[in-house]
């Protein structure tokens, strides 16, 4: 697979970021990145960890990451970031699902560990998936943001750059609920669950490298808002501006909000 070059890159703060012509273009660029990454741990440890996020538009990075040749799947292990709570596992809206179908199905991994949708004891499956995302610490995360800023379903007023906790129950915005009736996994509001469990922003932030993949028309209010607005909480994807250890990825739909000379504002600089 040919790596595609961006139309334009630039930085914000400590926060590289490339806009791709299309959202294949985009979805092929991450995927080859994250092979990289894949392959780096696996010469070095003998196996690799990886989180991955759901949703449409993460579509064209699993599409593309699953026809990679040559990458050993059977020593990676995967976790997933996020699940409805109370929710079947054979909902169509299910994220473990998903994950089966655009992408589990189609490579043998090593382990698969999902997010729970029914425990008995909340706070026992957080911890007890805590444990293991620090017993085998991720060399990526593949993420994205949401319509209203959020990583994960660490939603704006709930977010916490500082959370103590590395997963939790948490209380879906009115935002989130809406987007998943957008996409078209439920039918309505009120089929939409009001609380999941999800792993916080420290824990986002822990893996070696962050891919953070934000294509789509209706992605960009957020890219303006947490590119171009003050670091904070009620923008929460804003934090990877923070960081060193992060790329984002973006489509001439998701970046159509930004100033079209990049400016200065908030650290911007155009790198190529």
């Amino acid at each position: 697979m040919n790596r595609p070059e961006p139309l334009k890159t630039f930085q914000v703060e400590q926060l590289p970021i490339n806009i791709y012509q299309d959202v294949d273009s985009l979805g092929k660029a991450a995927a080859l990145d994250a092979k990289s990454i894949i392959e780096e741990a696996l010469k070095n440890r003998g196996e690799a960890s990886i989180i991955l996020a759901t949703g449409n538009s993460q579509l064209s990075f699993l599409y593309a990451l699953r026809h990679l040749e040559d990458i050993e799947w059977s020593k990676v292990r995967v976790f997933h970031m996020d699940e409805y709570l109370g929710i079947e596992p054979t909902h169509p809206a299910s994220f473990p699902l998903f994950l089966e179908e655009h992408f589990l199905s189609h490579v043998e991994v090593g382990n698969f560990h999902p997010v729970p949708n029914q425990p008995d004891d909340i706070e026992q499956a957080c911890q007890a998936y805590t444990e293991l995302l620090k017993k085998y610490p991720a060399d990526l995360v593949a993420m994205g943001w949401g319509e209203n800023g959020h990583i994960a379903f660490n939603d704006p007023p709930y977010a916490e750059f500082n959370d103590p906790k590395w997963v939790k129950l948490i209380e879906l915005a009115e935002a989130s609920r809406k987007q998943q009736v957008g996409e078209g996994h439920f039918s309505n509001m009120d089929q939409v669950p009001t609380h999941a469990i999800t792993l916080t922003i420290p824990a986002l932030l822990a893996p070696q490298r962050i891919l953070c993949i934000v294509p789509e028309v209706r992605k960009a209010n957020a890219v303006r808002e947490c590119l171009e607005k003050p670091v904070g909480e009620e923008r929460p994807g804003s934090i990877l501006r923070t960081v060193s250890n992060a790329q984002l990825y973006l489509d001439p739909e998701s970046s159509s909000q930004l100033e079209p000379t990049q400016g200065t504002a908030y650290g911007m600089k155009n790198i190529g």
